[in-house]
């Protein structure tokens, strides 16, 4: 009867500890969210130990402004190829994605990552928490911020509601060889 009691309590700690070790997990790969307001003070708090990633495609990077400070790794590059089902130009992965953010920025650093509007940088979040990144931040609303949804605006589907950009966050056009990515 000794032997059951013990085995039990040893099976009942194991799983407890499984868990325990799971939920920790769980708990470390969390991305965190922060407004372009809030990552531009934490940038400015830190510049040396925070870091803000554009994963946005070189095209959108150089076109369409970025944070001065943002270092452009693309989490996908943009193909050229028309689909025709969905009306979307495709974008195909950036394999080196995970290996260049750990040629420019330390694994224990603050990341703070952006895209256009907030669903790349889901993914490179993810992607960098998984390279062992410890401390990432997804910036809401990305650089351009959503589209006007209101029927009766001039700028109905026009990205100039909020995001990096349009909260007043410094911006620019400048391209800097240390923050552009080259293939």
């Amino acid at each position: 009867m000794k032997f059951y009691k013990l085995f039990f309590r040893f099976i009942a700690i194991a799983l407890v500890s499984s868990f325990a070790s799971t939920v920790a997990a769980s708990e470390a790969a969390e991305i965190k969210t922060v407004t372009p307001s809030d990552a531009y003070e934490m940038w400015l708090e830190n510049p040396g130990r925070v870091k803000v990633i554009d994963c946005r495609t070189q095209e959108e990077y150089e076109f369409v402004g970025h944070a001065f400070m943002a270092i452009n790794i693309p989490c996908f590059f943009w193909t050229g190829k028309w689909d025709t089902e969905k009306k979307i130009f495709l974008m195909e992965n950036n394999p080196d994605f995970e290996v260049r953010a750990k040629e420019k920025i330390a694994l224990d650093n603050i990341v703070l990552i952006m895209c256009r509007s907030g669903s790349r940088s889901r993914i490179g979040a993810e992607r960098l928490i998984k390279a062992g990144f410890k401390n990432v931040y997804k910036i809401t609303q990305g650089f351009e911020g959503g589209k006007v949804t209101e029927q009766d605006s001039n700028f109905k589907g026009q990205r100039v509601k909020n995001g990096w950009k349009n909260s007043g966050m410094p911006w620019t056009y400048n391209l800097s060889s240390k923050l552009i990515y080259i293939r």
